[in-house]
């Protein structure tokens, strides 16, 4: 895993909390939930071909 993508992920955690207790206290629970559920699902996207590699190197691991 490179050290760019941690630092990336962090990056988006940082942003995602900022906005969403901006958007909390400004009466806008419905944005805030919606502004951390598409910081998750970017993660998600970054950090799902390491979990498909990761499932893959195990399977081989297994293969007889």
């Amino acid at each position: 895993m490179e050290v760019s993508l941690l630092f990336k992920i962090g990056a988006v955690g940082i942003l995602v909390s900022v906005l969403c207790q901006i958007l909390k206290h400004s009466q806008r629970e419905e944005l805030a939930f919606l502004t951390s559920l598409t910081g998750l699902l970017l993660v998600l996207f970054w950090v799902l071909p390491y979990i498909y590699d990761l499932f893959h190197t195990i399977e081989n691991l297994f293969a007889l």
